[in-house]
């Protein structure tokens, strides 16, 4: 049993010194189990006790009345309780939210209820019981309760407890425990229904509530308020807590492996990972032994931990962030509490809190005011891949450099070695600065890399308003060719007798000239001035052996080099084969010996 399976999967654990601070903010929330706020413009934190009690802290202090007591319910006993709280888009008008407990017979309750006339007191009857759950055991019961980006309501259930499932409720599709349920309850308040895009919706043996399988206990999940992710921390059987990410572009229907799996080892011998969905990252017990999820930092207060995953263990009391780099998640010790950790919170600012059942309190958590980097952030402008390129735009990817969403970009050339407070140095100098931006929560600041640095690494560090960033060694590389493209994809081509883009609409003809626009292909004759445009007479012709293929035929260049009147962009000018196949075809571009990623371009 829990025999390793071989996957293919990279997570790098590191530990640095401690990162953030926390400060205590309420007292006496006896067995607090979630935090929230009402996302009503009013500032409230709602503090959820297991017993039944639910507290408001307002600008600081505790109102002295309990926002609602449902006592008479439910009682605290192991992980029975009230355990969840969710406020729907636009409290502010329905005056609708909605708790999940646990009932005197120890089953799960999913409750409607409503506020009175004063804003700090719900009508305790006024409770409407939407969906409940049948529980065969007293742990394992889930509990937390969110509205997802789409405006439904997301329920974590547990697989009904005792010890490794013996029910199999993880797997069982007619079974509401073990999943993530994903439930309309706002379209026609007081009751429930399906939506019609669940990904179960009219299979036969399948429970249409269902989102997700395959879990053991999530103890917090949250929605990425930048990204839209979602992010479920799942509590493991003896060995293994996990902590999985949904892509907000899934459509649901995920298996996360309980349980066959325990993490990403086999929890029943001879484990078939094939079909599911493997955690993207894990860790084992002791002295850790239970995770407790938190939320992807999105707040202003603590730049540098922005896009981190903040998340706990309630044993161990140490709190984590957790960040895809490149291909690989890497894990950060960010502090060792000592807490028994049972939640995190977030404010409508989007700033983080922590709840310690030790001694019944919140506490706020505060991060560095530094930017954050990463090796792997550092990337060529075009292709994204990883390393720098003398005379190439690139960019760094990084954290705490712009707080509010778009792009702040450079409007006079040269460019200058600051924009909006960002400035960037390599090897102690600073470069010039293309744009700093913020998109979908991604934090980046776009950069030339002079000509002439030597070396097979460069010291790069990102300063803000006199913040600066731990140093990183990046790689620098002669040559990294890569063509810029509109998605990703389709290689930006221009035709040459318009200048118009090439696309489906208006694809390149045989014989045709036209060229691209590329990053990285290194040095050149008549290099211009760092954050100065190329000049066309004398043109900046690219020292390395440029070629171009196109659905794998060579194609004719008549000019590799820096692009005239822009800075650190090169140009490739080229003839389309005389042969090539009508379509979408590859286009890869060549420097010495090294090839760039494949891109797309079509031809008639």
């Amino acid at each position: 049993m829990n025999a390793r399976l071989a996957v293919t999967f990279c997570a790098a654990v590191l530990v640095s010194a401690q990162t953030i601070q926390v400060t205590p903010v309420a007292s006496g929330i006896a067995g607090p189990t979630d935090i929230q706020n009402a996302g009503d413009g009013s500032g409230r934190l709602f503090l959820v006790q297991q017993n039944g009690l639910i507290r408001i802290l307002r600008n600081g202090a505790l109102v002295t009345t309990p926002f609602l007591d449902i006592r008479s319910k439910t009682r605290a006993e192991g992980e029975r309780g009230l355990l969840g709280l969710a406020f729907p888009p636009g409290f502010a008008q329905s005056q609708r939210f909605y708790v999940n407990y646990t009932d005197l017979s120890g089953n799960t309750v999913i409750a409607q209820y409503r506020v009175s006339a004063n804003a700090d007191l719900a009508n305790a009857d006024s409770e409407i019981i939407l969906l409940p759950i049948n529980q065969p055991f007293a742990n394992h019961n889930g509990g937390q309760l969110r509205f997802g980006p789409d405006g439904y309501l997301y329920i974590g259930m547990g697989d009904g407890g005792s010890g490794g499932d013996p029910r199999g409720n993880g797997q069982n599709r007619q079974a509401l425990l073990g999943k993530m349920l994903r439930v309309d309850v706002e379209s026609d308040p007081g009751r429930v229904r399906i939506p019609p895009d669940n990904p179960f919706v009219n299979q036969s043996g399948t429970r249409g509530e269902i989102w997700a399988l395959g879990l053991r206990n999530p103890w917090r999940f949250t929605f990425d308020r930048a990204t839209q992710d979602l992010w479920i921390a799942d509590v493991g059987q003896d060995r293994y807590e996990e902590i999985n990410v949904q892509p907000a572009s899934s459509r649901g229907g995920e298996n996360y492996g309980w349980n066959p799996m325990e993490g990403l080892h086999c929890f029943v011998t001879g484990c078939n990972p094939a079909g599911l969905t493997l955690p993207v990252f894990e860790y084992p017990h002791n002295p850790e032994c239970s995770v407790t999820g938190g939320f992807v930092y999105r707040g202003r207060g603590s730049p540098g931990l922005r896009g981190l995953y903040l998340y706990g263990d309630l044993c161990s009391g140490k709190i984590w962030g957790l960040e895809r780099q490149g291909s690989n998640w890497v894990n950060r010790l960010l502090l060792s509490s000592g807490f028994s950790i049972t939640t995190f919170g977030e404010d409508e600012a989007g700033e983080m809190y922590v709840a310690h059942a030790g001694n019944s309190t919140v506490y706020r958590i505060s991060g560095s005011a530094a930017p954050r980097v990463t090796v792997a952030g550092a990337v060529n402008a075009a292709s994204f891949l990883p390393g720098l390129v003398s005379g190439s735009l690139a960019t760094q990817f990084a954290a705490g450099v712009r707080d509010d969403a778009g792009i702040l970009s450079a409007t006079t050339v040269p460019f200058a070695t600051s924009l909006g407070g960002v400035s960037i140095t390599l090897n102690g100098t600073a470069v010039p600065i293309r744009a700093v931006a913020n998109v979908n929560g991604q934090e980046q600041v776009n950069f030339q890399v002079p000509f002439g640095l030597t070396g097979n690494t460069v010291s790069l560090v990102v300063s803000r308003d006199g913040q600066s960033s731990a140093p990183i060694e990046v790689l620098l590389l002669d040559v990294q060719p890569g063509v810029y493209t509109t998605d990703g994809t389709q290689a930006i081509v221009v035709h040459n007798t318009d200048f118009t883009l090439a696309t489906a609409a208006r694809p390149l003809d045989r014989n045709e000239y036209a060229f691209a626009y590329a990053a990285g292909l290194g040095r050149v004759s008549n290099p211009p001035a760092a954050g100065n445009a190329a000049l066309a007479l004398p043109l900046s012709s690219a020292l390395a052996d440029v070629r171009v293929t196109i659905a794998g035929q060579p194609a004719e260049v008549q000019f590799a080099g820096l692009a005239p009147g822009f800075v650190g962009v090169y140009q490739v000018n080229f003839r389309v084969p005389a042969n090539v196949p009508s379509g979408s075809q590859t286009l890869v571009l060549s420097a010495g010996a090294v090839s760039g990623p494949e891109t797309r371009v079509a031809i008639r």
